[in-house]
């Protein structure tokens, strides 16, 4: 799978886990340390985040860093 479409699917698979939690993103970059910007370039797979800052995101959601990739 190439790095770009990898990038999309994760960010689409936050992008749905924080709606189902009925997080906004704003609300999710702040519990995070994000700027808004970053929050939203991540959910679109413009950016390359660092696994720590994955698992700052599932912490912030309550959830187990697998289920990003479930």
């Amino acid at each position: 799978m190439k790095e770009e479409r990898f990038l999309e699917l994760l960010g689409r698979r936050i992008s749905d886990i924080r709606r189902t939690k009925n997080v906004k993103q704003s609300e999710l970059a702040r519990r995070c340390e994000f700027g808004n910007a970053s929050m939203s370039r991540i959910e679109s797979g413009k950016a390359n985040i660092t696994i720590l800052n994955l698992g700052k995101i599932a912490d912030a959601l309550q959830i187990e860093m697998k289920e990003f990739f479930q």
